[in-house]
């Protein structure tokens, strides 16, 4: 808080002068959401931007003494730029004469203006966080910059991504939804380099459009792609070290000549790391109470491999055809894992120790291919795309526990135990998805239709280590799990603009789901086959050249991950366990929120969602008699969230500019639960605040920091949490190499606590990983920098694969 107080401080300074123009096409028409830049005269400096309103305004205020230019950009325009224009005391109020922007007919020569996006931006839609500018995130991994992003809390002891309180996010890389189970999203965010990351967009309220999946919203991440005609490429070599080394490398190329884009990278890392837990239970049975202190500390190794490759054919100006290949190969595993226990009575005195060590080895080869076509009718916006989609998961995990036990009452001790199980699983999905787009008079119509099959086989071998060393299978813990979808879907939505400062975009999605999960062994079958609709509405209006209102409500649904589905147990030691839910239901999602947007960077937007029938995927439960504490995936009865962000920018000094992004949400849970009723509400809060530095002389710098307040996720309450990190980059070699060194978490704060005490459930957790880790990472770029960028396209399995097991841990 000293940090922010005195941030503030010093941005209080006194107005100087004001600048204000037009921006208007080849026609004399304003031109909207034109990006306008006040630059220094000298250097082209950034000073500050806006965006111009619906009629081609804007306006610069509290600008200090000094000599400045305005710069102009837009998709499919040429930029503009004016004459210098001064600030002193005899100019306070300077009008700009109107800049007029040309239409793009050839590629122009490429202008450098010494600028980089913030870190985090607001746009009208959506939160975007700018990855590739930023020091002090090269060289982590996708989850740890996603943990900076605006309203995204991380539950580290359990893996899931929360987007403002809220569980259900969906994950999309490039437009095309990962298909795995939350916790698996995060695994392989885990270890996907940051260093590959264009960008992170955070849309809260999607649109029909978007697959109904994720009552939460999207998170989609851009990865890096290469900007005419030639071949360029960059280079990146990195390397880290914490408790423990870890090194990372890439390699992006990008070719186009004549009617052929090529483009593919590959990405290589390798990550030792560790991760530290206790766990102190109360157990209440037969009128009396034992207590379990557990600490697990388990390293692990990750080695992991990820490819992207495809190919873009202009067959003729209207037609394009494409081709694209991505994967991955993931390797990790524990080493010298332990778990250890001490048993104690209601005295707390010791009863038995209970030592187990963990041998875990998880390996996941993914290939995804995709077909896609696109139609552009007439070059004014009426398009047809078309996308066939096969992935294929291929799993092996392996879990082995060895357990030696110790007593100290005075009885003879336990035979070691030993349990092993092996569980190889595929998973497939096939997918085919047409949109179309149609321009009209007065507004747009989009449609279009969607078909998925899933197919998944999940085979948990399960052996028992006997007194002479052999192993016997245990037919009661093995089990093969079968499950199989179809979701068909169709949609329409159509955006016009009312007035000329009114537009509206309102739709409908319609999704008709088949599944049927299988427990072979047992031979127990559960169908669903449901249908739902789900509108959308868009309502936006311009209320004067400064200040925007959004309006949106959306209905969404969150169906069960196919690995919470699966009933099979996985044990941490023989009295800890998590267990799947084939009986799980999905749950809806109604969903209002209201963006109020000044000078188009101070945003302000208050969210309103219902939920029923909640997946909590930590629900715990106990079997006392036994000293047995699981979780599983359950459904509770209803969940509501309001919740309200603030994000704006704070120019401190023309060096140096902060973004301050905070959010403050109430949780209430309601819902019969172990025969009482379950009825807990919560308020709670984050921030992230980032400082950036233009040093000069080519090096620039970063200090940012997050803090979420407590917070309640299902059952479990967590304490406060934060961090900070810092950065320092140089520009060398002529601008084509950067060197970044970063650090984050100097100081170790990122750690998790939590508990929960409902019924007789009595426990606390406290979990410390590898977050205080120091990097530096070299980037080179070569060849030409402004080959066209590869096409941005979602392809066909944008929900299934969010919904997959894998990727790595």
């Amino acid at each position: 808080m000293t940090l922010l107080v005195l941030q503030t401080g010093l941005a209080q300074s006194p107005a100087k002068g004001k600048v204000s123009g037009a921006v208007k096409d080849g026609a004399g028409k304003p031109m909207e959401f034109v990006t306008v830049m006040l630059l220094k005269a000298q250097d082209s400096t950034l000073v500050k931007g806006a965006v111009s309103n619906a009629a081609g305004a804007y306006e610069f205020e509290s600008i200090p003494e000094g000599r400045y230019r305005i710069s102009t950009s837009q998709m499919g325009y040429q930029k503009a730029k004016s004459e210098p224009i001064t600030i002193d005391a005899s100019h306070q109020d300077v009008k700009v004469a109107t800049l007029v922007m040309q239409e793009e007919t050839k590629v122009l020569n490429a202008v450098t203006i010494t600028t980089k996006k913030p870190f985090i931006e607001q746009e009208i839609d959506r939160t975007v966080v700018n990855v590739e500018n930023s020091i002090v995130s090269s060289g982590n991994n996708a989850l740890e910059v996603l943990e900076k992003a605006p309203g995204v809390t991380i539950d580290r002891q359990n893996d899931q991504i929360q987007l403002k309180g809220k569980q259900g996010v969906i994950v999309m890389i490039d437009g095309k939804q990962t298909y795995l189970s939350g916790q698996d999203v995060a695994n392989l965010l885990k270890n996907t380099p940051s260093d590959n990351i264009e960008k992170i967009e955070i849309i809260t309220n999607p649109s029909s459009k978007y697959d109904a999946a994720g009552n939460t919203g999207i998170i989609n991440i851009r990865m890096k792609k290469n900007k005419g005609f030639g071949t360029n490429g960059t280079l990146t070599a990195g390397a880290g070290y914490g408790r423990y080394e870890k090194a990372n490398g890439s390699v992006q190329l990008n070719h186009r000549e004549g009617k052929i884009n090529a483009f593919g990278n590959y990405s290589y890392m390798y990550r030792k790391s560790f991760q530290e837990n206790e766990l102190n239970r109360i157990i209440p049975y037969n009128g009396t109470v034992t207590y379990f202190d557990q600490v697990s500390r388990r390293p692990n190794k990750f080695n992991g491999n990820n490819y992207r490759a495809g190919l873009d054919f202009f067959a003729t100006k209207k037609s394009t055809f494409g081709v694209l290949v991505t994967g991955f190969l993931n390797d990790w595993r524990q080493f010298n894992a332990s778990n250890f226990t001490e048993k104690l009575n209601a005295d707390r005195e010791l009863v038995q120790t209970q030592e187990t060590g963990v041998s875990v080895k998880n390996q996941w080869l993914n290939l995804t291919g995709n077909l896609n076509y696109k139609y552009d009718f007439d070059g004014k916006g009426q398009e047809l795309t078309v996308d066939a989609d096969y992935s294929r998961y291929n799993g092996d995990s392996y879990n082995g526990l060895n357990t030696s036990y110790i007593n100290f009452d005075g009885l003879v001790n336990p035979a070691d135990k030993a349990i092993r199980n092996n569980m190889p699983s595929t998973i497939d999905i096939w997918a085919f998805k047409t949109d179309y787009t149609l321009p009209t008079k007065k507004g747009k119509w989009e449609a279009g239709l969607k078909t998925s099959f899933v197919l998944t086989d999940n085979n948990l071998l399960f052996d028992d280590r006997q007194e002479d060393g052999s192993w016997q299978y245990n037919n009661s813990l093995s089990n093969q799990f079968k499950y199989k979808e179809n979701i068909s879907a169709g949609y329409l939505n159509y955006a016009t603009q009312l007035d000329k400062k009114t537009k509206l975009q309102v739709g409908l999605r319609v999704e008709h789901t088949k599944s049927r999960g299988h427990s072979v062994t047992i031979d127990s079958m559960v169908n669903r086959n449901y249908i739902n609709l789900f509108p959308t509405f868009f309502l936006s209006r311009q209320l004067d050249s400064n200040h925007v209102l959004n309006l949106s409500y959306s209905r969404r649904i969150d169906r069960p991950n196919y690995q919470d589905l699966n009933p099979f147990k996985f044990y941490l030691d023989p009295i800890t366990y998590q267990v799947g839910n084939p009986y799980l239901k999905p749950q809806y999602t109604h969903s209002v929120q209201l963006t109020h947007t000044y000078k188009g960077a101070f945003s302000t937007t208050l969210g309103y969602s219902h939920t029923t029938d909640v997946i909590v995927r930590e629900v715990p439960g106990q079997i006392p008699d036994k000293n047995i504490t699981y979780v599983m995936a359950a459904n509770l009865a209803t969940q509501d969230n309001v919740n309200l962000t603030v994000s704006f920018p704070v120019p401190v000094r023309n060096w140096w500019t902060m973004q301050n992004n905070f959010t403050v949400f109430y949780n209430k849970y309601n819902s019969p639960y172990l025969g009482s009723q379950y009825n807990v509400d919560v308020v709670a809060w984050n921030a992230y605040v980032s400082n950036n530095f233009v040093l000069g002389k080519g090096f620039s710098a970063e200090l940012a920091g997050w803090y979420n307040s407590a917070g309640l996720y299902g059952f479990f309450k967590s304490l406060p949490q934060g961090a900070f990190s810092v950065g320092l980059q140089k520009q060398v070699m002529q601008k084509k190499g950067t060197l970044k060194l970063n650090v984050n978490d100097p100081f170790w704060w990122n750690r998790f606590r939590g508990s929960t005490n409902y019924g007789d459930i009595n426990f606390k957790i406290k979990s410390n990983w590898e977050s205080r880790v120091a990097r530096v990472t070299f980037t080179y770029k070569f060849g030409n920098q402004n080959v066209k960028a590869a096409r941005q396209r979602s392809t066909g399995t944008e929900a299934e694969r969010n919904r997959a097991g894998g990727g790595s841990n």
